[in-house]
């Protein structure tokens, strides 16, 4: 028993771990302690660190400087600082008494954990061996985890290798394709297949693999000359035969596009199916363009003498066949508006026309500007002929500028998509294909105008230039801007020189030559209403200023003409007559096609309403004269206050009075014939009589106002005047009904 207790003392001296966690696992089955146990055990371990203390301090050297007190204190600190001495220490306990109760417990605790360890001796053997062979196999198991390190160790090595060549070969792959793709697009470009060959060699231009393997020779050409800036050596290799094909390829195209071209040439030919055929094959010329510009230049000179040869061709035969189907009866420098229709001509000149007015007459001349007739099929000049046809000479311009219009469009249109010019290029190419037919066109156009006296017909022809030139812009094709401006340059001054022409015919006219005298509307005046409202309404859509101030020195000369007209009338009333006849014509020719609020007819109604109104005061003045002068003499003195001045006139008044009731029934209807027979538009005629009636009927109603005054109220005489309501409806049993 002493030898197992002094076992247990060197276990517990040399191992203190061992019986502390038996304590605290309980073998003794308790698994719980109180706070005494907790301390006792706690104290035991501190005896236990005291007694190994003691046994290891022969071995130590106090003397020596390896000793450290600092130790010694830091372990003191630290059992200060537990829970159980902190609270021994405030309670104030007699540690010596203490620590013998500690120790007394202590041993009795011993010798108890001895009997435990005695009692749980085979099970600590049995443990021992257990914990033996643990370490055997963990030993073992080291053993392998060390060699498992060594193999990962060594796999890790490997995987790095491997990821560093994996990254090599990347860059390689990465560089490799990269190299090849280069080299594969080099190759591909500079090999040419033999279906290249066969197909350039022995197809026709017309097929479409032939235009294909063009396009792919084309960048071949292209690609080898890139190359030779580059000094590539395999660009030698394939460049003899590439020449050979471009060569090839290049008398196909070239006698390909000629015999398109020629075939131009043929009578009766739609040049414009050969043309759309051209522009199919638009890449040939851009090829010829590229890899051989004296063909290319070859083609294009061929192309521009051809077409500019056909151009001139048709358009000097369209224009001579025209002119055969123009009416044979033009104006000339007598045709003018100040010219009698009395005039004699020499015996050598040509007959004048039927009627001279038919030249200052629109008529239905004006619809060859609406839309449907501007932009209508061109005249067949045999057509016409067999159909005995004729046609004025703006029929005949239209046809033929409308024809250069869309000839000239399509042609412009024609040379900037197939040979591939723009801007001043493209013009300059037309203007050398049609300058020739418009030079002919501008020559032709001078002649006639320079002989030409037909206003109407110059001055729609300027307005038929001036709607092509704005279909023109809309379309977008400036080839024919300077031919517009070229025939206007020329119309212009020639319509300017007619007008003023017929202005100077009026303002030298002699009144004394014209004939007998009449007061209906002169044919000067029905010339120029004619005249000026065909102008005004062909003006409306395109305003021109020029034309207007021309118009206006026309009619100031009209209507000086009207009035030297009027005063050879020896009459006042004739001379009213005559005046309100040839305005009311003028407004109504004008008002046909003039809008009404135009310049001209404005002037000419105002001139009408004065004269008019003079007109009735004249017509008036005859049956109703006295009373008239009566009531405006009374109405000036009443307003002066001084009307007492007539009240001697009794005998004055009572013959007035009688007078209008005797005969005013009389007197309106001579005067509504007279008004009818001597204004040839009954409705004129009409609102003259109208006008007159309304203003008798005023006069009398003054009249009555006037012998209601104080100073007449005497007079008996005023119960035989007429009621004036009566009166009214009197009058309107006179009124005219046209």
């Amino acid at each position: 028993m002493a030898e197992l207790t002094a076992e247990a003392k060197a276990e517990a001296a040399g191992s203190v771990a061992v019986p502390v966690p038996l304590l605290d696992t309980g073998l003794d089955g308790n698994t719980a302690r109180n706070p005494t146990e907790r301390a006792m055990a706690y104290l035991q371990d501190e005896k236990a660190e005291v007694d190994i203390a003691n046994l290891n301090l022969g071995e130590l050297d106090l003397t020596t400087d390896e000793f450290i007190l600092d130790e010694v204190d830091t372990h003191i600190q630290a059992n200060l600082e537990d829970d159980l001495v902190k609270e021994a220490l405030k309670t104030g306990v007699d540690l010596r008494q203490y620590s013998k109760q500690v120790e007394s417990e202590l041993q009795r605790i011993e010798q108890a954990s001895i009997k435990d360890y005695i009692k749980e001796s085979q099970n600590i053997a049995l443990l021992h061996n257990q914990i033996t062979a643990c370490d055997s196999i963990l030993e073992r198991m080291e053993g392998m985890l060390s060699g498992f390190q060594s193999d990962l160790w060594s796999i890790s090595s490997e995987i790095q290798t491997l990821q560093q060549q994996s990254v090599s070969m990347s860059v390689r792959l990465k560089n490799r394709q990269a190299v090849r793709s280069h080299l594969s697009q080099l190759v591909d470009e500079l090999v040419v297949p033999g279906a290249m060959i066969s197909t350039i060699l022995d197809s026709p231009v017309t097929e479409q693999e032939f235009l294909e393997q063009l396009h792919e020779l084309n960048n071949k050409i292209n690609f080898a000359k890139e190359l030779s800036f580059r000094e590539t050596l395999a660009c030698s290799d394939i460049q003899d035969i590439v020449d050979r094909l471009k060569l090839k390829a290049v008398a196909k195209i070239r006698e390909f596009i000629l015999q398109k071209i020629y075939s131009f040439r043929k009578p009766m030919t739609n040049y414009q199916i050969p043309q759309n055929t051209l522009l199919k094959y638009r890449f040939f010329y851009q090829f010829l363009l590229a890899n051989e510009r004296t063909v290319a230049k070859e083609i294009r000179d061929e192309y521009v003498d051809t077409m500019s040869k056909i151009y001139y061709s048709y358009f000097k035969s369209y224009s001579s066949r025209l002119l055969k189907v123009q009416y044979e009866e033009v104006a000339d420098k007598d045709d003018l508006m100040g010219v009698e229709d009395t005039a004699k001509k020499g015996f050598f000149s040509k007959p004048s026309l039927k009627s001279r007015n038919t030249i200052f007459t629109v008529g239905q001349r004006g619809t060859i500007l609406s839309p449907a007739e501007l932009e209508g099929p061109i005249l067949v000049p045999h057509t016409a002929q067999r159909g005995d046809c004729r046609y004025p000479y703006e029929t005949l311009f239209r046809s033929q500028h409308f024809a250069l219009l869309d000839n000239g469009c399509r042609e412009f249109l024609f040379l900037c998509d197939f040979f591939m010019v723009t801007g001043n290029s493209a013009l300059d190419l037309f203007n050398c294909i049609m300058g020739k037919t418009l030079a002919m066109f501008l020559k032709s156009m001078s002649t006639y105008v320079s002989d030409c006296y037909d206003s109407i017909a110059v001055f729609l022809c300027i307005h038929i230039i001036l709607r092509f030139r704005a279909i023109t812009a809309k379309r977008n094709i400036p080839a024919l801007d300077k031919y517009w401006e070229a025939v206007l340059e020329l119309l212009w001054p020639r319509f300017e020189l007619i007008l003023e022409m017929n202005i100077h015919s009026i303002r030298s006219t002699d009144p004394q030559r014209l004939g007998v005298l009449d007061t209906r509307p002169h044919y000067i005046t029905r010339r120029y209403a004619e005249f000026s409202s065909a102008i005004v309404s062909i003006n409306q859509t395109f305003t021109n200023e020029k034309t207007h101030t021309l118009l206006g020195q026309l009619q100031v000369e009209v209507e000086n003409f009207v009035l030297k007209m009027a005063a050879e009338f020896p009459s006042r009333r004739d001379q009213l007559i005559f005046l309100i006849n040839n305005y009311d014509m003028l407004l109504s020719v004008l008002m046909e096609r003039a809008a009404d609020d135009s310049k001209e007819v404005e002037g000419f109604q105002q001139l009408l309403l004065a004269r008019t109104q003079e007109f009735i005061e004249e017509i008036l003045s005859a049956p109703f004269g006295g009373m008239i002068a009566f009531v405006k003499e009374a109405e000036a003195l009443m307003e002066k206050g001084q009307l007492d001045r007539l009240k001697n006139d009794e005998a004055r008044i009572t013959q007035l009075v009688r007078g209008f009731s005797s005969s005013w029934k009389q007197s309106v209807e001579a005067m509504s014939q007279e008004v009818m027979r001597s204004f040839t538009n009954f409705k004129n005629g009409t609102s003259i009589i109208q006008g007159a009636l309304t203003q008798l009927i005023q006069y009398y109603h003054g009249f009555h106002k006037v012998l209601s005054q104080p100073t007449f109220r005497a007079l008996t005489v005023r119960s035989e005047l007429i009621n004036l309501h009566h009166l009214m409806v009197e009058v309107k049993k006179h009124k005219p009904n046209f």
